[in-house]
Order: structure tokens, then C-alpha cells, then sequence
């Protein structure tokens, strides 16, 4: 199939790498010209600008969208809006909130009628060699016509993807998985602190880590990226600034489980943890230290000596 792919960063170029491996012709464009040049060098078409992209596409046009998400999906769509007609057909691959992604399928479909796909996209920089995972939301028959593409990105043409359901499920299911991820990532970070704390047995977490991906019952892809963090960064992480971010989705996911009334408290506080990791302030850490002392006598650390006598209660 021959489709745009807009934007090339670290999942984009992978997606039009493994589609031309595949015989299908993508055309990539990033404002970047280093990413373009890189494509370039792997015999994939790129385009130097939107409207030379547009120029390199049989109508109607499908055009596979790899940007962040929020005002620049809206901004690469108004810029498309003139290049669309009846079937064209959008696949936004990033990480859109599910409502955004319900309101812009049916502004494309009432004002030009033409398609737009969310599609949860899984597989980080790995998902050239091993295939990413595919949660699809949108019409039936622009998916349909999307199935050999699908069929190539995945780790098989019928593994790792599928129609979750109309406009914005694909998105929804991969807000829900990023969430879960959140915790999952918590839990296995909070395990190997501990092991890391038990100085007198003096553990090896990166042999822990290959051993517990065989056979163990909390085996995953995740645990293998565990022991290439330990194996590259070294037991103690000490080069790496305990600082977490988070794409938003997480916390999209803490809200819909607040408005559906269902109790997520693992990914609520995974959540909570990233957030905390960023604050160097720590101010209620102080305040709680603060109060410790007034209501029980416990001493205090201060910044300058690093004290600390315990004693009281509380």
C-alpha cells in the first residue's frame, strides 16, 4: 500500500522501515531533515515538505500521523484537511486522548468524509525487528482496507493486533495498557529496591532478573528490559537522576477510573510516585518531618548537619 508516514522520531521511522521491508510504499516526512536522510539511506522514500508528500500519494490519500499528541494532531490535520476527499483515510498512531480522537473522526467524516483511525501503537524502538502491538478504533471498511498494513507492522498477521471497536477504542485500550504498564513498572522498581537494600546478601539483581524469565510466574518483556537497565547502567542505577516522567496517559486512566467509579488504587499510586519523583522541593516531606516533631518530640534532620535522634512516640 502506499501511504505518508508524518513524523519519524523513535516509532515512526520503525513503522515506514518495516512496511517498505514488507513491499508496501511508504513515503516519510518529519520537519527534521536529519531523520528524512536517515530514512532516505534505508531506501525509503521521504518528502521534504507536506505538499511534495501529498504530491507522492495516489488519491485517496492515507496518511499514517506519528506526532505528539494534543494541538499538533490538530494542527497536522488542519494542514491535511485541504489534501482530503472521500476514503482518505488518517491513522493517528500516537498517543491521543480517546475523546480527541471520537471528536476528530467525526469532524473528518461530516466535513470532507474521510476516515480517522486511532490506533494504539505498543513496541517502542523494538517494534522495527519484532513487530508492534496494534489496538485499532474506527470504521469497519477503512480498517478493512488498512488490514495488510496492519498485518505487516504486527509481530504476525494475526497476533498482536485487532479492531477494539468504533472511533477512539483504540486509543482508550491503549490508554488502559500505558496505565497498566505504569504499574507493572512500579511494582518490579519498588522489588528490586528492596533486593538492592539487603546489603548483607549482597544480590546479584541482574542474575536475579535473567533467572526470573524463565519459568517464573512474573516473567515479561518488561523484566528483560530490567536487565539490560542493570546490565548497561550497572547494579546501583547511579548515573541515571531518580527522575520519572509520564506521557499522560496514566493519569487520563486515573481519571476514567474516577468516572467510572472503579478503584485502581495500584495505578493511581504508580501515578503518584512519578509525580513525586520530580519534586526536588519536597516540601510536604518537610512538613511532615515538621510535624513528627512538634506532636512527638522526634528529632529532626536538618539540611545543614544531617541529625537525627529518634525518640518519642508517633
Amino acid at each position: 500500500m502506499n501511504l505518508g508516514i508524518i513524523g519519524l522520531g523513535k516509532m515512526g521511522g520503525g513503522i515506514a522501515r518495516r512496511l517498505h521491508r514488507d513491499g508496501h510504499t511508504p513515503i516519510g516526512f518529519d520537519l527534521d531533515p536529519e531523520e528524512r536522510t536517515q530514512l532516505a539511506s534505508d531506501g525509503v522514500g521521504t518528502a521534504a515538505s507536506l505538499d511534495e508528500l501529498v504530491d507522492k500519494l495516489e488519491s485517496p490519500r492515507i496518511f499514517w500521523l506519528m506526532v505528539p499528541a494534543g494541538h499538533i494532531v490538530d494542527k497536522v490535520l488542519a494542514d491535511l484537511k485541504p489534501h482530503l476527499s472521500e476514503n482518505s483515510i488518517v491513522v493517528d498512531g500516537g498517543n491521543s486522548y480517546y475523546q480527541d480522537s471520537m471528536r476528530r473522526a467525526k469532524e473528518l467524516q461530516e466535513n470532507v468524509g474521510a476516515h480517522y483511525i486511532d490506533c494504539g501503537v505498543s513496541g517502542g524502538v523494538w517494534g522495527l525487528e519484532g513487530g508492534y502491538c496494534l489496538m485499532v478504533g474506527g470504521a469497519d471498511a477503512p480498517v478493512e482496507h488498512l488490514r495488510p498494513v496492519f498485518e505487516t507492522l504486527a509481530p504476525a498477521k494475526n497476533k498482536g493486533w485487532g479492531h477494539m471497536g468504533p472511533s477512539g477504542s483504540g486509543h482508550f485500550v491503549k490508554m488502559i495498557h500505558n496505565g497498566i504498564e505504569y504499574g507493572l513498572m512500579q511494582a518490579y522498581a519498588e522489588g528490586f529496591a528492596l533486593m538492592t537494600a539487603k546489603e548483607e546478601f549482597d544480590l546479584d539483581t541482574v542474575q536475579i532478573s535473567n533467572i526470573w524469565q524463565h519459568g517464573s510466574v512474573i516473567r515479561s518483556w518488561l523484566l528483560e528490559l530490567v536487565e539490560n537497565a542493570l546490565r548497561e547502567d550497572g547494579p546501583g542505577l547511579n548515573d541515571i537522576a531518580p527522575y520519572v516522567a509520564d506521557s499522560g496517559m496514566g493519569r487520563w486512566t486515573v481519571q476514567e477510573a474516577m468516572d467510572l467509579n472503579i478503584p485502581a488504587p495500584v495505578l493511581t499510586h504508580s501515578l503518584i510516585e512519578r509525580i513525586q519523583s520530580r519534586d526536588d522541593r519536597a516540601f510536604y516531606n518537610r512538613l511532615l518531618a515538621a510535624l513528627r516533631n512538634q506532636f512527638g518530640g522526634h528529632a529532626l534532620k536538618t539540611a545543614v548537619s544531617g541529625a537525627n535522634s529518634e525518640t518519642g512516640e508517633g
